[in-house]
């Protein structure tokens, strides 16, 4: 690829590739398709996999059939509903009728009869199979190895010698028991596929539920180091000195210097003072030093940098020791990963943007404050010694373990599963179907508040301009705030001066929204809505007037769930931002590369995160990170240069025959080369310097003879070559071509380093382009994970580079659709 066609602008490049064919893969494993006749045959030969011989061979009456497939329990009619706790209850459709032909993944009765046609097992099964396979293969030819090199040292085994052969064996097959057991652990953990049965009651979550209660924090110990105040130090009882020890710890941001935070703080750390025993001089804020106190905390972070490894491993493995206790429960006889198990320790509020409640001091929570909710049969945890539960119930309709108010804002906290449990991956699921639910009947809803818009009905008319503000421009409904609340708002809680009008038809919002984020938007709206609006502000209303005074949140939710069963504003968002990302992905380019098409991806991700005001402040190092990578895609192009440089000293000709192969690098100056030159030689003096005193340092732990000063200098001296080479290249203009090196090579080279241009040119654009917009909110809560899933399929991308380990996870439900399924 030449130099010009890198200063492309790659948007232009993906509006030349609109009309390249689709293009899907799919993953066969290696035996599911084998034929039944063969599966017999395998199994009367002693070789076949135990999976197989599950789905085959009869088990005896008397045998338990926990491990059985399902397809072969519904067949012989062993499953009885009413007593195994792992069959799911009935649910019903979530429009409320028997219909399924809008509900995209496979039924009940589909999946059973996939199972028994194909006789296909879940693939964590496949995977875990597969794994023993391997694992008795590798050491069955380390033996045969070991045997045959036994063979050859003496023409043929000593007794000795085969009793070796016999422990090895042994060990072999321990190791190898070992690996299947794993294995078994990790399929039976991941067996529970329950997106391919959802024939349960909506309202019954769990059937039993068993857990160990709740982590508090440590109790508090204190540290001595005093608070200056008027220049004398005031040494603090522990109530007060905790206190002050959280705005000691915040010293650093942006929160000490707030104001309002200020303020908060000071008044709740009086108030811990008047409870303490001895009376202190504190009066006023403005002669208080917490700054001893924050340089002890300092010291203390650097004393734990200081510790070995060895020291640190042990504090680890004892926090998971007790964290172990309370990070899972027992659901259904599943165990489950448990999310926010901990209570949260006492500290400062700091809130998100201007919350007027930010620096007040939210209190420790004791086990008196929190309600646990477990099945009727389970045991009840033992709360901490000298404390006692505030409560004990059993509510299978709801999904929370434990729960507690917090003084702060008096808001309920709540004990969920993990994002990646089967009530977590349920209740996601259902969100995103009740949103393509909402596709079906978008069009009617449409056109009855569009023909409300012109309602001479008041109420009707405001509730129809703000279901066309939330379709269109996704705003959230919005609630009653309370006095002591961030001044947030939504689309039924706007005010008179949030909504700007310039004729003839376009519309300014300005407003904080969720977690006081700015919403500043200049949109154009049909004339008959910015006629409403303009009618909706008229005289006699001002500043501080509600926009929508007929309409509130709750009675703008009821009329659409007459709509549509179900249907809420949020249900909206959802529908909006899904549809939206799809039509924008169809924008992806084709016969590109990889790195062009995770751009694409991200553009179209933005474009959702726009819609959703999924907005951040732009990173303070982004500068620094833009200018990283604009040195990373220099130093490819120079080392495309080199391998240029090379070709033409192998083949002079090439210049003539493929000029475009080795054009010069247009933007990459002589004197950039020679400081990334220098800076290469003085890496590997510290490449170097490094391996000398790691040498040093394995001698030294093995208790040897220190390494010999020549020993030392040889790695010195490959420093020193590097160095003259680099020299000598740079005198004499010609490059030092290894002999193993063709021409190739290099030109395979040479495209190798065009791709990673490309890529990193890609990530540089990404970067920019992305640095005003939170893109990781909407991919987690407002697109459909299945989108993702069908676009990497239909377009070759690797799954991995859309979603890391936690969000595959989490959507292990969405990974098993095709490329042709669509939202």
């Amino acid at each position: 690829m030449s130099d010009s066609e890198d200063n492309v602008p790659l948007a232009q490049k993906f509006h030349n590739d609109s009309n390249s064919s689709v293009r899907s893969t799919s993953a066969v494993d290696s035996d599911e398709d084998m034929p039944l006749a063969a599966k017999l045959s395998a199994i009367n030969n002693g070789n076949a996999a135990p999976q197989d011989i599950a789905y085959i061979k009869q088990e005896p009456a008397d045998s338990s059939d926990d491990e059985l497939p399902l397809a072969v329990k519904l067949k012989a009619g062993g499953i009885n509903r009413a007593n195994d706790a792992s069959m799911p209850l009935k649910q019903e459709p979530l429009d409320g009728n028997d219909s399924d032909s809008d509900v995209p993944l496979s039924t009940p009765s589909s999946s059973v009869e996939s199972t028994s046609k194909k006789r296909k097992l879940p693939k964590a099964d496949r995977q875990a199979d597969k794994l023993k396979k391997r694992a008795v293969k590798t050491e069955k030819k380390a033996v045969k190895k070991e045997n045959g090199a036994s063979s050859r040292r003496g023409g043929g085994r000593s007794k000795a010698d085969k009793m070796d052969v016999d422990v090895k064996e042994e060990e072999v097959k321990v190791k190898v028991k070992k690996q299947e057991e794993e294995a078994d652990g990790d399929a039976e953990d991941n067996e529970h596929r329950w997106w391919l049965n959802q024939d349960r009651d909506a309202s019954v979550k769990w059937t039993t539920l068993r857990h160990n209660g709740v982590l508090f924090p440590p109790e508090y110990k204190p540290h001595g180091v005093p608070l200056i105040y008027d220049g004398k130090e005031v040494v603090l009882e522990p109530a007060a000195e905790e206190v002050a020890t959280f705005f000691a710890q915040v010293l650093h941001m942006d929160h000490a210097t707030n104001p309002v935070f200020q303020k908060n703080f000071f008044s709740d750390f009086l108030k811990i003072l008047g409870t303490c025993k001895k009376p202190t001089p504190i009066k006023r804020f403005d002669k208080c030093d917490f700054s001893r106190i924050a340089e002890y905390f300092e010291q203390e972070k650097e004393r734990r940098k200081q510790m070995s490894k060895e020291e640190l491993k042990a504090i680890k493995e004892e926090k998971l020791a007790i964290e172990e206790k309370y990070a899972y429960c027992m659901l259904d006889g599943r165990k489950e990963k448990i999310g926010n198990f901990r209570i949260e320790p006492p500290s400062l509020l700091r809130g998100r943007g201007a919350h007027p409640k930010t620096g007040c001091l939210k209190s420790r929570i004791m086990p008196e404050q929190v309600i646990l909710n477990l099945d009727a049969d389970a045991p009840v945890p033992p709360p901490p010694p000298g404390h006692q539960w505030g409560g004990i119930i059993h509510d299978p309709t709801v999904t929370w373990l434990a729960t507690w108010k917090e003084n702060v804002n008096n808001s309920t906290k709540y004990v969920f599963l993990a994002a990646n449990s089967s009530i977590k991956g349920q209740s996601d699921m259902n969100k995103f179907e009740k949103a393509r639910e909402l596709k079906t009947c978008i069009d009617k809803i449409r056109r009855e508040y569009t023909r409300d818009l012109k309602s001479r009905t008041l109420q009707i008319c405001q509730r129809a301009t703000a279901m066309y503000l939330i379709d269109r421009f996704a705003l959230r409904a919005g609630n009653e705030k309370g006095e002591d609340e961030a001044d947030t708002v939504g689309c039924c809680t706007l005010r008179y001066e949030h909504v700007n009008l310039v004729p003839p038809n376009r519309v300014c919002f300005d407003f904080l929204g969720k977690d006081s984020i700015r919403y500043y938007r200049e949109v154009e709206v049909d004339t008959q809505v910015w006629k409403n609006l303009k009618s909706f502000k008229a005289s006699p209303k001002k500043s501080g007037d509600p926009l929508f005074d007929q309409l509130t949140t709750a009675t703008l939710n009821r009329h659409l769930s007459s709509l549509m069963p179900g249907l809420t504003a949020k249900v909206f968002r959802t529908y909006n931002a899904s549809h939206t990302f799809e039509k924008e992905l169809e924008k992806t380019p084709r016969n590109t590369s990889v790195a062009e098409k995770v751009l694409a991806y991200n553009r179209a991700n933005r474009e959702v995160a726009v819609l959703c005001n999924h907005q951040r402040a732009v990173p303070k190092r982004h500068d620094d990170q833009m200018l990283r990578v604009s040195n990373k895609i220099k130093a490819i192009k120079y080392l495309r240069w080199r391998a240029k440089r090379e070709l033409l000293q192998l083949n002079p000709k090439v210049k003539k025959s493929n000029p475009k192969l080795v054009a010069p690098e247009s933007d990459l100056e002589e004197e950039w080369c020679i400081e990334y030159e220098d800076s290469l030689i003085k890496k590997e003096y510290e490449k170097a310097n490094l391996k000398v005193e790691k040498l040093k340092e394995k001698v030294k732990s093995e208790g040897g003879p220190a390494p010999t000063d020549g020993a030392v200098q040889a790695i010195l001296d490959k420093a020193k070559e590097y160095e003259e080479r680099v020299l000598s290249e740079r005198k004499s203009g010609q490059l030092e071509v290894k002999r193993a090196v063709t021409e190739e090579k290099l030109k395979e080279a040479i495209a190798k380093l065009s791709e990673r241009i490309v890529a990193a040119k890609s990530e540089m654009i990404d970067k920019d382009e992305n640095k005003a917009t939170a893109l990781s909110t909407s991919k987690i809560n407002y697109i459909d994970p299945r989108i993702t899933a069908a676009w990497c399929r239909a377009h070759d991308v690797p799954l991995t580079k859309m979603f890391n380990a936690t969000l595959r996870d989490k959507f292990r439900w969405a990974m098993d659709v095709d490329a042709t399924w669509k939202f």
